[in-house]
C-alpha cells in the first residue's frame, strides 16, 4: 500500500514517482542539457551512462535541487522542488561525485552527525555502517579511509533516512571487485523495499547488472531510454557496451 504524504499546503498526495518535464540547463548562455523529459516509478532502478562531460551529474544536481533548471518542472511524489522544496528535500537521499568529509571525525561519528540531520535513531546510524562494511572501522578517523571506503560511508549517509528517491552520483568510483558486488545488492535491497534509485554511471557492467532502465547521454542530449532487456534482445551479449558503440559511431557520423 502507498504511503500518503502531506504536501506544503497540507494537500494528500499519493505517490507516484519522479516526474521531470522539459527542463533543460544552460550556463551563460550555453546549452549544458538538452531539453529532456522523463517518469521514473516507484521502485525503478535507473542507470545515466555516458563519458565525462555528457550531462549526468547536472541533471542529477537539478534533480536534487542543487542546480535550478533553466526551465522546465521536477515533481516527486507530486511535490515541486521550489514550491515543496523542505517536503521534496526530505524524500531524497544523495551521494554526490566529489565531497569532503570532516577528516577529524570517525565514522561513527560522521555518520551519527548524519543521523541527527535526518532524525534518525543510532541504532540505525549503526545498521547502514554494517550494511555497507564500516562497522569494524567505526572508531577510524575518515583521514585514513581509502578512496573506497569513503565512498561507502557516503553511500551510508544516502540511504540512512530510507528515501523515497536515492540519488548517486558515480557510487561505485574507487571500489574494489567485492564491494562492487556489495553494491549492487545494496541497490536491490532498495529496489525491493520499494525506493526508488537514480545513478550515473560510467561502468556500464555495473547498469548493466541492477538497472531496470539505461539512458545514454551525450553532450547533454538524450540519445536513448530504453529497458535494460531491450538491450539485451537488440545487443546480445554485448548488451549496453554494443548500444553505446553503435551511439558513439552515429554521433561522430
Amino acid at each position: 500500500m502507498q504511503q500518503l504524504l502531506r504536501g506544503k499546503e497540507g494537500e494528500i498526495v499519493i505517490p507516484f514517482g519522479l516526474e521531470i518535464d522539459q527542463v533543460q540547463k544552460a550556463i551563460n548562455g550555453k546549452t549544458i542539457v538538452q531539453p529532456f523529459s522523463l517518469r521514473i516509478e516507484p521502485g525503478e532502478v535507473v542507470a545515466l551512462c555516458g563519458g565525462n562531460g555528457a550531462g549526468k551529474s547536472t541533471i542529477l544536481r537539478m534533480i536534487v535541487g542543487i542546480l535550478p533548471p533553466t526551465s522546465g518542472t521536477i515533481q516527486l511524489n507530486g511535490l515541486n522542488w521550489k514550491e515543496h522544496r523542505v517536503d521534496y528535500l526530505q524524500q531524497i537521499g544523495y551521494m554526490p561525485d566529489h565531497f569532503t568529509f570532516s577528516p577529524g571525525l570517525t565514522a561513527s561519528e560522521t555518520i551519527t552527525f548524519y543521523a541527527a540531520l535526518r532524525n534518525r535513531s543510532a541504532q540505525e546510524a549503526e545498521h547502514v555502517l554494517q550494511a555497507v562494511g564500516l562497522s569494524d572501522h567505526r572508531s577510524k578517523r575518515v583521514s585514513q579511509f581509502s578512496k573506497g571506503m569513503q565512498q561507502r560511508l557516503l553511500f551510508a549517509q544516502a540511504i540512512l533516512a530510507k528515501p523515497a528517491l536515492v540519488i548517486l552520483d558515480e557510487p561505485t568510483n574507487g571500489l574494489d571487485p567485492y564491494w562492487m558486488d556489495g553494491f549492487v545488492d545494496l541497490v536491490r535491497e532498495l529496489k525491493l523495499a520499494g525506493q526508488t534509485v537514480i545513478f550515473s554511471t560510467h561502468q556500464l557492467q555495473v547498469a548493466d547488472a541492477i538497472a531496470d532502465r539505461a539512458i545514454f547521454l551525450m553532450n547533454g542530449q538524450i540519445m536513448r531510454d530504453s529497458p535494460i532487456h531491450e538491450y539485451q534482445e537488440q545487443y546480445g551479449a554485448t548488451g549496453l557496451y554494443g548500444a553505446f558503440a553503435e551511439l558513439f559511431s552515429q554521433a561522430k557520423a
